[in-house]
């Protein structure tokens, strides 16, 4: 009888000795949980935060895009009053400059640098991630230094050369300078992805009966498709915004590129905003649509590419 109270007694000691750590455990508990929320609501916060500071300047250039010049001159407000919205900047800024031209000339600069820079970056970083030599780091190391050099320090003897070769005031000179500039970061970014493509697809290829022509067709290309959207997407951005190649190498005003234009806009003694704001707008929709082309090759999984091969 005593030995069943004892043994009783017992469990009921570590019942409550259960309890009372399930009860100091908790407040832990707990503090980690508000820990957790606290810091879930300050990343979300620092998030909000940076799409705020990034998104604002496309704002403010919209509500100044379609706000009239009076409403400028008088008070420019956060959040505009829709009496004072209008299209009248949009429609003098096409009807009293060659904008249309200037985006024309810009497409033309910018989609034959972007095809070029896009070939001759994918053969490069294939060679560079397929081929193991020792030349291969150097020449690695050579692009990484060509792309760090400031545009401002090779704009002379660029100029130099061009005028030698008579091609001031044509689109060969910018197309050849963007491309200078595009090919070496290009090239990483492929080669990157490149060696994230195992090698055992390519030579499963081979066995099948493929050469390795075939196989960089029909398996690399398919599966790298997201590399070359991405790649070609950071092509166009840096061949669309380029102005200091443009504002040197072009002269003449029937041949600028929209970047050199907005900035002909910018006049000595008065800067009409609402005009200068119109044409950025309009400058940005050509970069948006070809980012919303290229977004669903970029999200493209891997398997997607191996089972298109």
């Amino acid at each position: 009888m005593f030995r069943v109270c004892d043994s009783g007694n017992a469990v009921a000691e570590e019942t409550v000795l259960l309890i009372r750590c399930f009860r100091e455990n908790e407040g832990g508990y707990m503090n980690t949980y508000h820990h957790r929320r606290i810091r879930r609501a300050g990343t979300y916060l620092l998030i909000l935060l940076a799409v705020v500071v990034l998104a604002f300047p496309l704002y403010w250039m919209t509500v100044t895009a379609f706000t009239s010049r009076s409403a400028l001159l008088d008070n420019v407000r956060v959040l505009p009053e829709p009496e004072n919205m209008t299209v009248d900047n949009f429609k003098k800024i096409i009807e009293s400059h060659p904008i249309l031209t200037w985006f024309g000339n810009s497409v033309f600069v910018t989609a034959f640098s972007t095809v070029s820079a896009l070939i001759v970056s994918t053969m490069a970083a294939y060679s560079m991630s397929r081929y193991k030599y020792r030349s291969t780091n150097f020449l690695g190391f050579f692009l990484l230094v060509v792309r760090m050099l400031p545009e401002t320090l090779l704009v002379v003897p660029l100029y130099m050369m061009f005028t030698n070769m008579k091609l001031i005031n044509n689109y060969a000179s910018l197309i050849i300078s963007n491309i200078t500039f595009i090919i070496p970061f290009s090239t990483w970014m492929m080669k990157g992805y490149f060696d994230s493509i195992p090698t055992t697809l390519e030579e499963a290829a081979r066995i099948d009966g493929c050469s390795r022509l075939g196989a960089v067709r029909k398996v690399i290309l398919p599966l790298a498709a997201p590399g070359i959207a991405a790649t070609a997407t950071y092509s166009a951005i840096l061949g669309w915004s380029e102005f200091l190649f443009a504002r040197t190498f072009i002269t003449q005003p029937q041949k600028w590129t929209v970047t050199v234009g907005i900035a002909s806009l910018m006049g000595e003694y008065t800067i009409i905003w609402g005009e200068v704001m119109a044409a950025a707008a309009l400058s940005v929709l050509p970069i948006a649509l070809v980012f919303i082309f290229l977004e669903k090759y970029m999200v493209a999984g891997v398997t997607a590419g191996a089972v298109k091969g």
